[in-house]
């Protein structure tokens, strides 16, 4: 049993199939990824909409079927959420208020953007709102303000309450409105620096291209918002304040929206057009088009995207009913293998399969391991959020990276204070079976829900120097040396990188 040969069991997987599969970069490459999961509607809808399924989740899920499922996850508040509660009782600052954090810390501490994002990391592993947190997820990367950021060391935590959070199952306009007067966004993106005689356009661009209605706007609409945005900016107490004395008047036409623009005090015709742009055609598909990047394929179905559009504009830009129709189209239902893990995902799906045990000293282990994969929460700097497709990560480091933190799972090896089974095969495997084939086949039905291509299971038994027929019993001294290696190098496979 050496490194070197797990090594060579994981290239061997890469060599029968790709290890972080590029399946979903295009549409011609999917018939070899349905191959790799079986078509259980249940395991498909669960590897999506959550970070991970456990064996409970899939049980009670079965129990529930889609529609039942769906209706208790999109009621979050009546699931109870002990385990994450807990955890987030130790990251006080997470969802603090500006002046909470003022009070605790000193100026630009990191702080506060260190315990938001391992309140992430929390929420999404042990969480049991599973759809809301991806949900959460998915609006934070959308209207993006990176953390860490500069400027916005004391209201990013509360950005991530008042505007993500609060109105992630409510309606996209009102989630606008409260980003667009948000001392975080309008820092972030420059816009509580603007004035009449000098307007910023970073904001006015970034809330149609990245926020609204995508590249159907021109440079004079840029110019003609971002003379109408002037005014908004962040008071001396730190909150979101509006200085009339610093808008700009004067007649706009902004992707549609007109206005006379006539008064000093012009918030009312700038929340005008922000409820224009979030009940734009163009908005509406932009946002289903991320949406199902984000849950379906990373190249959208066409009628999908339109008919989503359709939900979302028909329900005055609520969410709830877009996820719905979402995760009930045949389209979702035929999409199995067009999705990979990101790094966290991977990670996370990880400590939930293999049933490890939250510890808030784990987090700083778990944060850190994602800030060196690039993909920890929050910490993209860009205003476009993560990318949400195969392509962007998909390379041999980030193999191996993942490859080291599968083992370092298994075996317990890092982080140390994560809690786990005392027996992490039987947790998995209660009942040894006959073969070192069948071995591996009910591992893979565990940690994936399916068996491992014939090929596959080869490989990962390379590890062990065993065929797949060879008999095994419980006194065979090498299980217990091999175990942790077998389990790691099936949750390497290309079958369970793909969600």
């Amino acid at each position: 049993m050496t490194s070197r040969r797990t090594v060579l069991a994981a290239t061997a997987l890469v060599a029968t199939g790709l290890a972080v599969p590029a399946v979903a970069q295009a549409a011609p490459a999917a018939p070899a990824a349905v191959q790799l999961l079986d078509d259980d509607p249940i395991a498909h809808l669960l590897r999506r909409a959550t970070f991970g399924a456990t064996p409970a989740d899939l049980a009670a899920a079965r129990k529930l079927g889609v529609n039942g499922w769906l209706d208790r996850q999109l009621n979050p508040a009546k699931i109870a959420d002990p385990a994450s509660d807990r955890l987030l009782q130790r990251l006080p600052l997470a969802g603090a208020t500006p002046s909470s954090v003022r009070a605790k810390l000193s100026s630009h501490s990191y702080e506060a953007f260190g315990q938001l994002g391992r309140a992430a990391i929390a929420r999404a592993a042990w969480s049991n709102r599973q759809l809301f947190e991806s949900t959460v997820m998915f609006w934070s990367n959308h209207l993006h303000v990176a953390a860490p950021s500069s400027g916005v060391w004391d209201t990013r935590s509360d950005y991530d309450t008042e505007v993500i959070r609060k109105h992630a199952f409510g309606r996209f306009a009102d989630m606008l409105k409260a980003s667009a007067r948000h001392p975080a966004m309008l820092t972030y993106l420059d816009q509580r620096s603007s004035t009449k005689a000098h307007p910023n356009e970073n904001y006015a661009r970034e809330l149609m291209e990245l926020h609204t209605v995508g590249l159907e706007y021109s440079e004079a609409d840029v110019k003609a918002a971002s003379r109408l945005l002037t005014g908004m900016t962040v008071g001396a107490a730190g909150g979101y304040a509006y200085d009339a004395s610093q808008h700009a008047t004067g007649a706009v036409s902004i992707v549609g929206f007109r206005h006379a623009n006539t008064k000093a005090d012009g918030e009312a015709a700038v929340l005008a057009l922000l409820d224009h742009l979030a009940r734009h055609r163009a908005t509406a598909k932009r946002i289903a088009t991320k949406l199902c990047v984000r849950f379906v394929a990373d190249v959208p179905p066409a009628a999908l995207v339109d008919r989503l559009a359709d939900v979302y504009l028909a329900n005055d830009t609520a969410i709830v009913p877009v996820l719905r129709a979402l995760f009930t189209s045949p389209e979702f239902a035929a999409s199995i293998g067009q999705k990979t893990r990101t790094p966290f995902e991977d990670m996370i799906a990880s400590i939930r399969v293999l049933g490890l045990g939250p510890s808030s000293e784990a987090l700083d282990a778990l944060y850190n391991l994602m800030v060196n994969a690039g993909n920890a929460p929050f910490r993209w700097a860009p205003p476009n959020g993560y990318p949400d497709v195969a392509a962007a990560w998909s390379s041999p480091s980030g193999f191996v990276q993942r490859c080291n933190l599968h083992l370092n799972l298994a075996t317990g090896w890092y982080p140390t204070q994560l809690t786990r089974p005392a027996d992490l095969l039987k947790s998995l495997v209660p009942v040894l079976p006959a073969t070192w084939g069948a071995l591996i086949d009910a591992l893979a039905v565990a940690l994936i829900g399916a068996r491992l291509p014939a090929t596959h299971t080869e490989a990962v038994l390379s590890v062990a120097a065993k065929l797949p027929n060879s008999v095994l019993t419980s006194k065979d001294k090498s299980l217990a040396g091999a175990a942790p290696y077998l389990i790691a190098l099936v949750l390497d496979s290309p079958s369970f990188q793909l969600r």
